[in-house]
Formats: C-alpha cells, sequence, structure tokens
C-alpha cells in the first residue's frame, strides 16, 4: 500500500503557472504508474496525466498537452505536475493516484491510492 499527499495548489491568474507536488510513502514508489486527476465543481473526476514507473512513458488530456508537464522523481518518492499557461477552465481540485500497473493510465477505475487532492484556482 502507498499514502499519497499532494501540496502546491494555490491561487493564481490566467497565464500563470504552479507546480503541484505529491509525496508517496509506504511500498516502493518505483514499482507504481502515477497519475494526476482533477474534478471541477459539481463534475466527475477528470484524466490530467500519467508517467509510467519508469519516468519515460507519458500521457496527456488533450486540454493540457503542451502546457502541462509530469515527471517524478523515484529517488525523492515524489511526482510532480508542472502547469504552465493556465486558464479558468483549470480551476480544480488536483488529486495524485498510484497503480501497481495500469492500461493506459486514464481512467480513475485503474487506481487504487488516492491522495486527498489540492486547490487550484485560476482567476481571469
Amino acid at each position: 500500500q502507498v499514502q499519497l499527499a499532494e501540496s502546491g495548489g494555490g491561487l493564481v491568474q490566467a497565464g500563470g503557472s504552479l507546480r503541484l507536488s505529491c509525496a508517496a510513502s509506504g511500498r516502493t514508489f518505483s514499482y507504481y504508474d502515477m497519475g494526476w486527476f482533477r474534478q471541477a465543481p459539481g463534475k466527475g473526476r477528470d484524466f490530467v496525466a500519467r508517467v509510467a514507473r519508469n519516468n519515460i512513458i507519458t500521457r496527456y488530456a488533450d486540454s493540457v498537452r503542451g502546457r502541462f508537464f509530469v515527471s517524478r522523481d523515484n529517488a525523492e518518492n515524489t511526482v510532480y505536475l508542472q502547469m504552465n499557461n493556465l486558464k479558468p477552465e483549470d480551476t480544480a481540485v488536483y488529486y495524485c493516484a498510484a497503480a501497481p500497473t495500469t492500461y493506459n493510465g486514464a481512467s480513475p477505475s485503474e487506481y487504487p491510492y488516492w491522495g486527498q487532492g489540492t486547490q487550484v484556482t485560476v482567476s481571469s
């Protein structure tokens, strides 16, 4: 089992940047594929990005590709989400998630372990 804790959220103006971090503890971090999801008020939990255990294979939602970048540091047991050129529609609670293995990593149902989330608010 792995425990996850997100940080780095906050309020930012449109066009700004934030970097989210997700610290993992428990089982060996490098064994897990890691995903980022977000949930806006009244909406479902949407896929944002995913990075495989080897930190080479990544996947992004169309809405964030070219603006968001996911990476991980297996030595630090941390996964990051660098968010650039933020837009008001990026406002949501952002969650990181972990899975021993994923098919394409874009479905919340693939991930058994979740953090508590961090709020990102983008003002226009």
